[in-house]
C-alpha cells in the first residue's frame, strides 16, 4: 500500500489560501494583474497596546485587523481571541471572507481580526478592558460603510456590545450598524446566534440529496462544540440526522446508536464540557475525525484533515463548519479517495448571511421576525450551494473548486469594471 509522506513544514493558512485561490484563477484565466490585485490583502493592521490587570499590573498584547478586498463592499468578517492568532491566519481568513460573501452574492468585502490572547485567562472585567482597548486601536479601519466586525472564536454577543459601545462613544452617538452578533437589546438579529450551525444543516441536507443520502439513515461525527458545532448538532439531529460523536477542547465522545443531543446540550450546560456524558465511549479530536460514519463536519479550526490523516477519513461527505479545516494537500488526497468535501465558504456561510441581515435591519431601524430571517437564509444558500454544483459539473471539478470559481469571478469582474484609481 502506498502512502503518502508527511509535509516537511506546518501547513500555512495563508499560502494554503492562496494555492485555493490560484486554482481557481488559472481555469478563469485571469489576466496576471488580475491575480496580483486578488491574491494579496489590501490593508493589514497589526496593533499592540496595553491593558491594566486587576492586579494594577500592565500587561502588553497583540492584535490583527486585516482587509482583503472591498472592491463589492464593506469589509466584513469576525473578530477571534485565540493564543494561537497570528497575522498569517488572519491574511487567510480574510480572503476566505471575500470568497464567502462572493459566493452568498452579499455585498461585502472580506475581512478579519483577533487578539492573540487565551480568554480564559482573563477575569471579566479584564476581558472587557481588553475588549474595549483593541475596539479603539482597530476604531481607524472598523465602522458600518468601511468595516464591519462580529463574534468568532471565544468571541460573544457581549464582547460585539462593547465594541459597539466603544465605537459609539468615540463617534458621539450610537452606531448599532458598526458590528453584527450583537444582543437583541443593541440591535442584534433573530436567528443570529443559530445561523451557521443552520446553515450547516442547510448544506449537509443539500449535498445528501446530491448524493442520494437519506438523512434519517446518515451518522454524523462532529468536530468541535461550540457555537457552530453545538447548533450544527442540534439542527441536525432535528433533521433526522444521527449524531454519533462530538468533541471540545477538553476531548470527544462516542456513541455507535447516536447521542441524545438535548441531554448533551443539557450534561454540556452544567459540566462546560461534553467529556463525561454517560452511555459514550471516550475518544480524542484525531479518532473522530477518522470514524466510520457517512458525514464529518469539522467545525473546530483550521489544518484539521491534512496530508497526515487524509487518507484514513472514512467520511463519505465532509461539511466544513470551521474556516480552512481541510488542507490543499489533502483536499487532493480526498477527491481522489472519492469522498465529497462541501467547502467552508459555502458550509458556514449561515453565520455572514445572517449578520448581512442584521447590518441591513440595524441601517433601516426595521427589523425582521426570525421566521422570515431563517426564510431568507435558506433560499440564499440553496441558491449557492446550486450554483457552486453548476460549476464544478461543468469543470468536472470538486465542489470547493466550483465554489471558488462562483466567488472569484464576481470579484474579478467587480475589480476589473471599477478599474484602478487614480
Amino acid at each position: 500500500m502506498s502512502t503518502v509522506a508527511a509535509p516537511a513544514v506546518v501547513d500555512s493558512p495563508w499560502l494554503n489560501a492562496q494555492r485555493q485561490f490560484d486554482n481557481a484563477a488559472e481555469i478563469l484565466n485571469l489576466s496576471p494583474g488580475l491575480r496580483a490585485v486578488l491574491r494579496e490583502v489590501r490593508r493589514e493592521l497589526v496593533v499592540r497596546f496595553p491593558v491594566k490587570m486587576d492586579d494594577g499590573s500592565v500587561r502588553m498584547f497583540e492584535g490583527y485587523r486585516v482587509q482583503h478586498n472591498v472592491t463589492r463592499g464593506p469589509a466584513k468578517g469576525g473578530l477571534r481571541f485565540h493564543p494561537a492568532t497570528d497575522i498569517d491566519e488572519v491574511k487567510a481568513l480574510a480572503m476566505w471572507m471575500t470568497w464567502k460573501c462572493a459566493l452568498a452574492n452579499l455585498p461585502y468585502g472580506g475581512a478579519k481580526g483577533g487578539v492573540a490572547v487565551d480568554p480564559s485567562t482573563l477575569s471579566h472585567r479584564e476581558l472587557e478592558r481588553l475588549t474595549r482597548r483593541f475596539a479603539a486601536e482597530i476604531s481607524v479601519l472598523v465602522g458600518p460603510e468601511s468595516d464591519i466586525p462580529a463574534p468568532d472564536v471565544n468571541t460573544t454577543a457581549e464582547i460585539m456590545a462593547w465594541i459597539m459601545d466603544t465605537l459609539s462613544m468615540q463617534a458621539g452617538y450610537s452606531v448599532p450598524a458598526s458590528v453584527t452578533g450583537k444582543p437583541l437589546e443593541i440591535g442584534g438579529s433573530e436567528g443570529r446566534p443559530s445561523a451557521t450551525g443552520r446553515g450547516v444543516n442547510i448544506i449537509a441536507i443539500e449535498a445528501c440529496k446530491r448524493l442520494g443520502m437519506e438523512p434519517s439513515q446518515t451518522t454524523v461525527a462532529v468536530q468541535g462544540f461550540g457555537n457552530v458545532g453545538s447548533w450544527a448538532s442540534q439542527l441536525m439531529h432535528e433533521s433526522g440526522f444521527t449524531i454519533c460523536a462530538v468533541a471540545d477542547v477538553t476531548g470527544g465522545i462516542y456513541s455507535r446508536s447516536g447521542l441524545d443531543i438535548p441531554a448533551l446540550l443539557a450534561y454540556r450546560q452544567e459540566h462546560g464540557a461534553v467529556k463525561g456524558f454517560p452511555g459514550c465511549e471516550p475518544i480524542t479530536n484525531t479518532e473522530l475525525l477518522e470514524l466510520e460514519v457517512d458525514v464529518l463536519v469539522p467545525a473546530a479550526m483550521e489544518n484539521q484533515i491534512t496530508a497526515r490523516n487524509a487518507g484514513r477519513i472514512q467520511a463519505r461527505l465532509i461539511v466544513e463548519g470551521a474556516n480552512g479545516p481541510t488542507t490543499p494537500d489533502a483536499d487532493s488526497i480526498l477527491e481522489r479517495r472519492g469522498i465529497t468535501v462541501v467547502p467552508d465558504i459555502l458550509a458556514n456561510s449561515g453565520g455572514v448571511t445572517v449578520s448581512y441581515f442584521e447590518w441591513v435591519q440595524d441601517l433601516q431601524s426595521l427589523f425582521w421576525e426570525e421566521d422570515e430571517i431563517n426564510v431568507r437564509l435558506k433560499k440564499i444558500l440553496q441558491k449557492a450551494f446550486n450554483q457552486m454544483c453548476e460549476q464544478a459539473d461543468r469543470h468536472h471539478v470538486s465542489l470547493r473548486l466550483g465554489a471558488y470559481l462562483v466567488a472569484v469571478k464576481r470579484v474579478a469582474d467587480a475589480t476589473a469594471v471599477r478599474g484602478i484609481y487614480p
